[in-house]
Parts: structure tokens; sequence; C-alpha cells
């Protein structure tokens, strides 16, 4: 999770493409209060981390859904615990492998710290074809591949990082220590040509990087630098004022939660405390902000001894749907091309839905949230990252599956004492019979 955010003094210059995304009218009138959203409640969780010495640094952040379509029923959550690298499970929330983030060579350099993960399905590797795990190593400013094998003895992932792939965005070890690092993470193939990429934002920055995946010698996988692209870090609005989210001094508003669409190649990212934007894939297009955080445009001040920001008026330009930070974005995909881009609205632990058809301007379709099924399994707060999968997962997920972070776990143990994360399995149908009734 990311902190509080300090007014930058000077708002940087955006280039003219961007320039002329500015939002020239306030979000909708903020009207009665809203009907209660639906909720749902988990049917498991995976065993709690805990993010200090003796829980070996593990922070629950960012999930996959990988389909065994050989045996569903014996499918794959594979998720990053940043420091303590990559945590897979089976559908019964139970760890079957736990792969540590990659040590360095000098102590003094940024350790290995897993951010996000996503999955490629069927990449053409030099071995033949695989599905592969990718994450970012925030850490070390590099993608990570492994591939999956659910029948492997010692665990299905297997590394095939290339050991030659370079830094995503930094030119060099000083670079990489000052950690502004690949972060957020969404995997692409193109349909057109077959080709897999990764897009990756940068930690602290407003950058997007879109890599190709390329397959290298003995079923290894690397990727190349396609190009880049920088959403605004600073805002006109309609009052003429010129705004910036608080952040620390010399940091950009940052985007973490990303996806694409594969049908129509759009990519969905999260600035944090933005809004959510829409773009093509390939980073060739403007981007449009599909909706706006509830903080958008009011004024903050960072106070260095607090290490917070104090807000200042609400000048009411903007949303009303999600709160800052706006995160764990996915695509929840039905026939016939319908269903819905999902949000984490982490400020007020929902979870937000916008149309994913292109031509109902991926207007917002409604929300909810996972709250507790018991007093020992607790549900979903400040949530980081969310995948689902609409697809039958055997007997115990027939209808699919979604699984979310909790950045605020009960731990089932009782230790009130240290502050656990986790990741919440929710049954997909029960979520889409709610939305329905």
């Amino acid at each position: 999770m990311t902190g509080h955010r300090t007014l930058r003094s000077t708002a940087l210059a955006l280039s003219t493409a961007l320039a002329a995304l500015t939002l020239a009218a306030p979000a909708e009138a903020r009207g009665p209060a809203a009907e209660p959203l639906p909720v749902v409640t988990p049917r498991s969780e995976t065993p709690a981390l805990h993010d200090d010495e003796a829980g070996g640094n593990a922070d629950a952040d960012d999930p996959a859904i990988w389909r065994n379509a050989s045996n569903p029923g014996r499918s794959l959550v594979i998720a990053t615990a940043k420091e303590a690298g990559l945590r897979v499970y089976d559908l019964d929330a139970r760890q079957v492998q736990a792969i540590p983030a990659p040590s360095t060579a000098d102590p003094d350099d940024a350790p290995g710290r897993f951010n996000n993960v996503d999955l490629v399905t069927g990449l053409r590797l030099s071995s033949g074809r695989a599905d592969i795990a990718v994450t970012s190593d925030r850490g070390n400013d590099r993608l990570r591949f492994y591939r999956i094998d659910r029948e492997r003895p010692g665990g299905p992932l297997t590394d095939i990082t290339d050991p030659a792939a370079a830094p995503v965005f930094s030119g060099g070890q000083d670079e990489i220590d000052e950690q502004r690092t690949a972060y957020g993470l969404a995997t692409w193939t193109d349909r057109a040509t077959g080709r897999s990429y990764a897009l990756v934002s940068r930690r602290d920055r407003t950058s997007i990087a879109l890599l190709e995946l390329t397959a290298t010698a003995g079923g290894k996988v690397g990727y190349r630098k396609v190009r880049t692209l920088d959403l605004p870090s600073a805002f006109r609005l309609p009052n003429g004022a010129t705004w910036s989210p608080c952040a620390e001094p010399g940091e950009l508003p940052q985007v973490e939660g990303m996806v694409v669409d594969p049908v129509n190649g759009m990519l969905y990212a999260g600035q944090e405390d933005v809004g959510i934007w829409r773009l093509r894939a390939d980073l060739t297009t403007a981007p449009q902000l599909v909706d706006k955080v509830r903080e958008y445009g009011v004024p903050g001040v960072y106070d260095e001894e607090t290490e917070e920001c104090a807000a200042g008026a609400d000048p009411g330009f903007g949303g009303s749907r999600i709160s800052a930070d706006v995160e764990g974005l996915t695509l929840l995909t039905e026939a016939g091309g319908d269903g819905y881009v999902l949000a984490s609205s982490q400020g007020d632990s929902t979870f937000a839905l916008y149309d994913r058809e292109l031509e109902d301007d991926n207007e917002y379709e409604g929300g909810f949230r996972v709250t507790a099924a018991s007093q020992t399994l607790d549900g979903s707060e400040e949530c980081d990252g969310a995948a689902v999968l609409n697809a039958p997962l055997g007997t115990k997920y027939p209808r699919g599956l979604l699984v979310v972070q909790d950045g605020h776990n009960t731990d089932a143990d009782g230790d009130d004492d240290r502050e656990s994360t986790d990741f919440k399995f929710v049954d997909l149908g029960e979520l889409i019979d709610r939305l329905d009734d």
C-alpha cells in the first residue's frame, strides 16, 4: 500500500497531447446517499502473512488465477508477497509453494521485492509453448518469469527468467536503489500478431512502459522495451486552478493496478490518487479518464513532521464512486463481450464495476463489498490487488473465482499485536447472483 503524498510546489508542464485531456467540468453532483452496496463473503482465506522479521517481511499484494485446462479443480492462485517473493495456493487456499525474491550480491543494494503478478497462456518458448507467471520485481527493477507445471515435483513454478534481462527503467544500480522502479503490471497478447507484452508502471512516477516478451535460448524469457508513455501529473480544474495530488517531495501520482481487455486491446490503468484511465494497450493513443477518485481536486499540504497530508476544502470536482487509492484492476468477462472492469476502491474498502463495452463508454454499473463470513473469516479492507476468472474451476468453484487481497486481515491465531495481510477467495457465482438481485 502507498502512503500519504505531498503537493508538488511547482506543477510539471504537460505535453500538448496530454494537456488536451484537461477536464472542463466537475463530476456529477453528489446527490442523496446511495443505496447500500451488495455484500459477499469469502469462502476461504490464505494463511496470514506478516510484514516483520519473524514473518520474513511477507506482505500480500497482488493475485492471479491460473486455470488448469486439463484438470480445472487443480487450478492455482499465484500471488505476490513483496520482499517474501511469490506464494502459490490451491483452490482450498492452502499454500503449495513459496518462492523467495532474489537476493542481491551487495547487502547495501535494494532487495528483491515482488509487487504485481499476471499470466501469459501458451507463450512460445524455445522449448515449446507454456503458461507462465510474470512478476514485477520492484527491488531489482526487472520482470521475472516462471513456467507453470502443476505436476512438477517440488512445486508448480520454475524460474525461466533470462539472466540478461535489463532493468526496466533504471540506468544502473544506483538508480535501482532509489526504487523508482517496475511497479504495476499487466500482460497482454495481441490477437492480430500473436506477440505477448507486459505493461509496467513506474513507482513514484506516471510512466508506463510497453515491453515485448521474447523467447531466448534454453527455454528462458526476456523482454525488449517498445515505448513508454507518461500520464499527467497536474490537472486544470474547472475553477481555473492547477491541481496535483498531495505527495511527498519529488513524488508523482503513480499507477499500480492495470488490466488489458484482450478483445479490443484497451488498457485500463489506475492512477492511484487520480482515477482510472483508458487507452490502447500499445500506448499509441491519448488516455481518457473513465472515472475520478472522490479526492480529485482536493488541495493538500504535506507535513514532514507527521508524514501526512493536511487536506483543504473539497471543491467538489471529484467522482462519487471510488476513493483513493484506486487499485487492483481486473477484468470480469462474460459471454458476447459483456462483463466489467473491476476496481478496488481502497479508500472505502469497496469494489466498483464499470461496463466493459466501449459503446457504453465504460459506464459505472455498481459495486459491492467483501465482508466477514464469521468471527474468524473476515472480509477485505484496503484491498491492494484483485483477480477474477469467470470459468469453471472444478466442484469448488463451478462458476468461477474472485480473489482479493485483504490489507487488514484478522489473524485467526488471535495475535492482534502483529499486523497481517492475506487473500480472500470469493465464489464468483455468488457475487454475480448478488449483482443481479
